[in-house]
């Protein structure tokens, strides 16, 4: 099926006066080279759905659809960008529906049957709390494709004993694979933001790395991380526990500080919070 001509997207931007909104975390990605890439990251879309959070005037919405996704629901909370993904819905037919509304109150799984997936290009102030909630139902997803600030990609994928490990990196590593696919320099973007974006590809594993309570877990990485310089017989404190008899029974050293721990140990130490 040959592919519809569309106008150039930024005339587009021009024509419904898509300004880019500070506030919402907007910056437009025009290059349709790279919005393929982005789009292609996580494999052929051939036959699977995609939710899109944070679709702007549609320059990663056309790249979905031409590297085949079946259906497309694209989430915008900004009405001014609305319009224009309502053209493009009219230029693939039955392919494309424009969800009005805020990312962090919507199930996306409920929006597209399996299989599915995520594509976005997420805005840079949401992105954190959007792939923690996404990870909380990581089973109903195929793979993620998403783009976040460089700093925050480092942290997804950071391994234990580095600067960047972290709360962020145990929770997703836990429950998926990460892979850092490639970044985008600030100049791809309109307007440029004062960082580098990466691409991340999360694949969710088939078992958690190791038994553990989501809620339990991500509450003793906070309490490891929230003080990472001290040793974990002082962080962890705030979980109102014996915290030096915590990590002897988890089998890890008290003195030992949080960047120290891999994942399965925290996990050690999350089963035992949870008792």
């Amino acid at each position: 099926m040959s592919e519809p001509a569309l106008p150039p997207l930024i005339e587009v931007i021009r024509r419904h006066g898509l300004e880019p909104r500070k506030a919402l975390g907007q910056n437009f990605l025009l290059d349709a080279r790279l919005t393929l890439r982005i789009a292609r990251a996580t494999g052929d879309l051939t036959g699977v759905n995609v939710v899109e959070i944070g679709p702007g005037p549609g320059g990663l919405t056309r790249a979905i659809l031409a590297a085949g996704a079946a259906r497309v629901v694209a989430v915008e909370r900004d009405e001014r960008c609305v319009a224009a993904l309502a053209e493009l819905a009219e230029a693939y037919p039955g392919r494309l529906e424009i969800v009005s509304g805020d990312a962090l109150a919507l199930d996306a799984a409920s929006l597209v049957s399996a299989p599915r997936r995520i594509v976005a290009n997420l805005p840079y102030n949401v992105a954190t709390p959007l792939l923690i909630g996404w990870l909380r139902q990581i089973g109903e997803w195929q793979a993620l494709g998403l783009m976040f600030q460089k700093e925050v990609a480092d942290r997804l994928t950071a391994k234990p004993r580095s600067k960047a490990y972290g709360r962020l990196s145990i929770l997703t590593q836990w429950l998926t694979e990460a892979d850092s696919a490639f970044d985008i320099p600030p100049g791809a973007f309109m307007p440029p933001p004062k960082v580098t974006s990466s691409v991340v590809v999360f694949r969710p594993r088939p078992e958690p790395l190791a038994p553990a309570d989501f809620a339990t877990l991500e509450k003793v990485t906070a309490a490891a991380f929230g003080q990472r310089r001290k040793m974990l017989r002082g962080s962890l404190k705030t979980l109102g526990l014996d915290a030096e008899a915590l990590c002897r029974a988890a089998g890890v050293e008290p003195t030992a500080r949080a960047e120290e721990l891999d994942i399965a140990q925290f996990c050690a130490l999350a089963r035992l919070v949870g008792g």
